[in-house]
């Protein structure tokens, strides 16, 4: 069992806290994401639970037992990270071997962990090479087999993918999604790109400023994002944001947003009209808005600035009121920038934000 348990974690670097009171339970065998900007927190956290940098204050556990203090050799993990860290004047074979060679292990049973891992990462007949005759995608999997090899209980990914191609990314997302299912490792990933989150995760964790946000199933995150941030974060293009004004009469509510009416679903009526006479915003993504080339009674009319094909959709950038937004659309809906397009939203696709806290507004269960 390699539970990991993360409680009340803070890291500080002068007066700059980088990570800032995390509790987290990560179960064995999940793969779980770290997912932020630049600067939130995520590879420090990460680092902490690698023993690379002790964390100020909290408590980490993994299988049940406390490693708050111990060395990362203690830890019974491996880490792959962004740079790949692998030495250029050894062989492939000797990269994999090394950390085996460290903990002393036996030199048959080396040699049958180094090639069982260089043939699940397809790199068996590079075994003899050197890096610097090999590509960005290969150093790669060979840090991954070094890390596979060892066979610890939890592994730890900082951005691995982040120095290849779009294309090879999007290769090496997939074979090491497959790869991890198949070692039933507890993994712990770190990436600042949505889309490897989205796809390759058991959960989400969403950091900003030290602080874990959201951490949920990608589907959840992107569906019910917790506040603004979250939901303009996830996401590509992320979440559209526009701001209307709440009318309640008569137990009738409406949401104008400049010369349009907006009527929410009637889960969200009560807590609506708690805002009633204030500011309300409204989330929505690309997808959930239908494009249409004539006016309808339940949609906006909206300019278009930008039209950007993009094989499977057009994504359409609009301007309707003082708003700016992005709206998806089947790659035949045909227009060109400065036409007028009208927008029916999906209302049960609507997000409400309020406006001050940021906070996404969900009916009370």
């Amino acid at each position: 069992m390699a539970e990991i348990k993360i409680e009340h974690v803070t890291k500080k670097f002068g007066d700059f806290v980088a990570v800032d009171d995390v509790s987290l339970t990560i179960e064995d065998q999940e793969f779980l994401v770290l997912l932020g900007p630049s600067g939130c927190g995520k590879t420090t956290l990460l680092r902490a639970i690698a023993g690379l940098g002790m964390a100020d204050r909290g408590r980490i556990s993994i299988g049940g037992r406390d490693v708050t203090f111990l060395p990362p050799r203690e830890r019974n993990i491996s880490m792959v990270f962004q740079s790949y860290a692998i030495f250029p004047h050894m062989t492939v074979y000797d990269n994999i071997a090394f950390g085996l060679k460290m903990h002393k292990v036996d030199k048959k049973e080396i040699d049958r962990r180094v090639r069982q891992a260089a043939e699940m990462l397809h790199i068996e007949s590079m075994l003899k090479r050197y890096p610097n005759k090999m590509s960005g995608g290969q150093r790669q999997r060979v840090a991954v087999a070094r890390a596979i090899a060892m066979k610890t209980d939890v592994l730890l990914m900082d951005e691995p993918l982040s120095n290849l191609d779009a294309l090879l990314r999007l290769e090496m997302r997939a074979e090491l999604k497959r790869l991890l299912a198949d070692i039933k490792a507890t993994t712990i990933y770190v990436t600042h790109d949505q889309i490897e989150a989205l796809s390759m995760g058991d959960r989400i964790a969403v950091m900003r400023d030290g602080k874990i946000l959201q951490c949920d199933h990608p589907t959840t995150v992107y569906d019910l994002p917790v506040n603004q941030f979250v939901g303009g974060f996830i996401g590509n293009p992320p979440m559209n944001f526009i701001e209307g004004q709440v009318r309640c009469q008569q137990g009738q509510v409406w949401v104008h947003v400049g010369q349009f009416d907006l009527q929410p679903e009637p889960a969200m009526r009560d807590m609506l009209c708690s805002y009633d006479g204030k500011s309300i915003l409204i989330g929505i993504r690309a997808e959930n808005m239908e494009a249409l080339s004539q006016p309808a009674p339940d949609a906006f009319k909206a300019q278009v600035l930008v039209v950007e094909p993009l094989g499977q959709q057009n994504l359409l950038t609009v301007k309707f009121e003082r708003n700016v937004i992005k709206v998806s659309t089947h790659p035949t809906f045909l227009t060109a920038p400065n036409q007028d397009i009208w927008l029916r939203f999906r209302t049960d696709k609507i997000r409400w934000v309020d406006p001050d806290s940021g906070k996404v507004l969900y009916p009370e269960t």
